[in-house]
């Protein structure tokens, strides 16, 4: 995904230089399409249809419908307050990381003074970044799991994830003031390859930390509920910021999704060490 997106800005403006936008969108379209056909005949439903045994699930033990005493109910799931810290979390990053990948380019076209080249050397910059943030994101988090373990409360991966989201707001900051008409190229891409470093991260770690934090019987709920929250952000950085950049101006948009990011970027701060493992405590952790 983050090679697509840092190659494709590059690809379809040079394209567009040549030939015409319309042009462009339908020669997408029609890799999209060979592609779609391409995995409709190598993909496969189940094993049986290569010739494989299929993979049956074993029994279930006990009493049908038998539920164990240590088993977290839905309730005792969704009232779990880290489960909307996360999604509050989710739901800003995924949403600030959108308003920078959907306008950051205008942006520094309208407001900055910059080329459309420039911006979308910016987009692919950023993409970059993220991919390196991502991979970085689990190798790291992963190290910190595996020297101290999961916890009832607190996380390792939360200085990790509190690192990224204040790189986030950081980067925001000098990418909004800092770029002028006269801006070196090179620090443009500079900030939107930190900026797709500090925000792939904290996306890549949020739907791994709402996976390991459910309760086994929930964490395809987990996952699919703080991922709802990430699509409500990128609704939010579409037409609710994009009319306060109307009336107000990019930049007054752009900091308002930056301190969005600081204020969530604090609570998350605060709240680290709350108890982090979802529903009910075993007996023998409680």
């Amino acid at each position: 995904m983050n090679l697509a997106g840092s190659l494709g800005p590059i690809i379809a403006t040079l394209v567009a230089a040549s030939y015409s936008w319309r042009s462009t969108l339908s020669f997408s379209g029609l890799i999209c399409i060979g592609v779609s056909v391409f995995c409709l005949l190598l993909i496969k439903n189940e094993p049986s249809d290569v010739g494989l045994k299929n993979i049956e699930p074993g029994p279930k033990k006990g009493k049908k419908g038998a539920q164990s005493a240590d088993e977290t109910t839905l309730r005792e799931f969704l009232l779990s307050p880290y489960l909307w810290l996360l999604c509050a979390g989710y739901l800003v990053v995924f949403g600030v990381k959108t308003c920078c990948t959907d306008w950051g380019q205008l942006f520094l076209i309208q407001d900055k003074g910059q080329s459309a080249l420039i911006g979308s050397s910016y987009m692919s910059a950023l993409e970059v970044g993220g991919l390196v943030g991502s991979i970085a994101a689990g190798l790291l988090s992963d190290r910190a799991v595996a020297k101290v373990g999961l916890r009832n409360y607190g996380n390792p991966r939360h200085g990790l994830l509190l690192t990224m989201m204040a790189g986030m707001v950081v980067s925001l900051f000098l990418f909004r003031v800092t770029v002028t008409p006269g801006s070196p190229k090179v620090w443009i891409l500079i900030l939107g390859a930190v900026f797709g470093f500090s925000s792939y991260g904290p996306i890549a770690l949020f739907g791994v930390i709402a996976n390991e934090s459910a309760p086994s019987n929930f964490c395809g709920t987990s996952h699919a509920i703080v991922a709802l929250s990430a699509n409500i952000g990128g609704f939010l950085a579409g037409l609710p910021f994009s009319s306060v950049a109307k009336h107000y101006g990019w930049d007054t948009a752009f900091w308002a999704a930056e301190m969005t990011c600081l204020a969530v970027t604090i609570l998350f701060f605060l709240l680290r060490n709350i108890q982090t493992k979802m529903g009910r405590l075993p007996k023998k952790s409680d």
